[in-house]
This record gives C-alpha cells, sequence and structure tokens, in this order.
C-alpha cells in the first residue's frame, strides 16, 4: 500500500474510533440522563409520582449512525408535557386547570449537558454542542 492510501487509511480508522467512543459516551450519558429525569420526577420541585408509573414510563433510545451518535430522554405518558411545563385552561372534556409547571427534564439535561461535553472533549471526540437529547414530554 502506498503512503497516501495507508494516511488515508488511517484518517478512516480514526474517524471509526472516534464514531465508536462517541457512542459509548452518547449511551453512557443518555443513561444518566434518564436516571436524573427519572429522579427529578419524584416529587418537588417537580411533579410527585405517587404510583411510580410516570417515572418508570420515561425511558431512552440511543441510535448510532455512521458518523454520530445521539440520545433521546421521553416519556409516552400524555401528562408529561403538562407536567414540565404547566397547564392553564380547559382541556377537551370541558374541565378547567390552573396546573403550574414542574420541571423535570429540562433541569435534568442542565445537569448532565456539562458532563457529557467533559468525557467527549477528555475522548478527544469533536461534539455539536447539542448532547444526550430530550424529546419532547408526551410526544
Amino acid at each position: 500500500m502506498s503512503t497516501p492510501q495507508r494516511v488515508a487509511a488511517d484518517i478512516t480508522n480514526l474517524g471509526f474510533e472516534a464514531a465508536a467512543k462517541a457512542h459509548a459516551i452518547t449511551v453512557r450519558w443518555t443513561a444518566a440522563l434518564q436516571r436524573q429525569v427519572q429522579l427529578n420526577a419524584s416529587g418537588r420541585p417537580g411533579p410527585n409520582a405517587p404510583t411510580g408509573n410516570y417515572r418508570r414510563s420515561i425511558n431512552r433510545r440511543t441510535v448510532k449512525l455512521a458518523r454520530s451518535s445521539y440520545g433521546e430522554v421521553g416519556t409516552n405518558m400524555p401528562q408529561g408535557r403538562r407536567l414540565e411545563f404547566g397547564f392553564t385552561g380547559e382541556d377537551s372534556l370541558g374541565r378547567s386547570y390552573s396546573q403550574p409547571p414542574y420541571p423535570h427534564f429540562g433541569p435534568a439535561l442542565d445537569f448532565v449537558a456539562d458532563g457529557y461535553e467533559h468525557a467527549l472533549a477528555e475522548a478527544g471526540v469533536p461534539s455539536s454542542r447539542r448532547g444526550p437529547g430530550v424529546s419532547e414530554p408526551g410526544a
């Protein structure tokens, strides 16, 4: 193999290694984000979750693409959006609500984002500054 071909192969291998490191870090920090959201959803200042069903609905997904990875944390429970952002007004059944927000996703993301960025930087992996993601609650 000629020198230019070897250099190209080495660069390609470095890219694959960086992608593998980034994915492993993203998996780890997406799990950390999920844990923190669940902790935040365990009472004030976050929402009360007396049965634990809402906390158990908070799930994660990590996807590895050819050149990047991303993680999402969210819930499929319909109250997720109302709990995070609050709700004032009538629902579809005509019931009136004045529910304050009990943020638990946003604060969790703020809590883990710097650690995720630091882990990527220590591994020598460039970051897009997006970090593990929070999908819209209840979406």
